[in-house]
């Protein structure tokens, strides 16, 4: 059985057997179904949303905002990514919007791992460009919309400590039509060169 297969029986499995569960309060975590489909997502994100996963994004401490439009853009097939294809689209295709939402609350409060510094010298080239852009080629500093240690604000993503493949693979991804929402981003990563991205990259996940 194919891991995108198992995944989301194992997922319809929980939701099914959670489904007489509502949450309680504001707060939609506390909720049979939502826990149930954080133990599914754990598979692949790690326990507490704080991956070990070459290539997987980490969800720990990331904004409520961006989790929820990012679980509603799998679901409905707006992110097209090939990885995303083959998992997240059948997996996202079975939660409600009140698990999607107490998913975006439950991770929200985790607490991130902590960066992982690999190549120095890389990232301090992609700290400059985070920090003060590229004024030459028009691209604006990271830390105007992620914040000064890329952790997030309002709804522009937290990015630091997430796996730096996965980072350079979304910066590609919003060049191409396979991530239609995004319009900063495709300004932004348009006159981006490979080594630009990899690099900013690599100063992300050291954060």
């Amino acid at each position: 059985m194919k891991a995108s297969s198992a995944l989301g029986l194992a997922l319809c499995a929980a939701l099914s057997a959670a489904a007489p569960a509502r949450a309680q309060g504001s707060d939609k975590s506390e909720s049979e179904q939502v826990k149930r489909a954080v133990h599914v997502c754990a598979a692949c994100h790690g326990e507490s949303g704080r991956s070990t996963r070459k290539g997987t994004p980490a969800l720990a401490g990331q904004m409520r905002q961006y989790t929820i439009r990012q679980l509603n853009d799998f679901r409905s097939q707006a992110r097209a990514e090939t990885d995303i294809q083959a998992y997240m689209w059948g997996i996202s295709a079975l939660l409600t919007d009140e698990v999607i939402e107490g998913l975006a609350d439950h991770y929200a409060v985790q607490t991130p791992a902590a960066g992982r510094s690999t190549r120095p010298r890389q990232e301090a080239a992609g700290r400059k460009i985070f920090e003060q852009g590229l004024p030459a080629l028009e691209v604006r500093d990271c830390a105007s919309c992620h914040g000064d240690k890329a952790e997030g604000e309002a709804g522009f993503p937290r990015l630091a400590g997430l796996d730096a493949d996965y980072v350079y693979r979304q910066l590609q991804a919003f060049r191409t039509p396979l991530r239609k929402h995004g319009v900063i981003m495709k300004n932004e990563t348009r006159a981006l060169s490979e080594p630009q991205m990899r690099a900013v990259a690599a100063y992300l996940q050291s954060l």
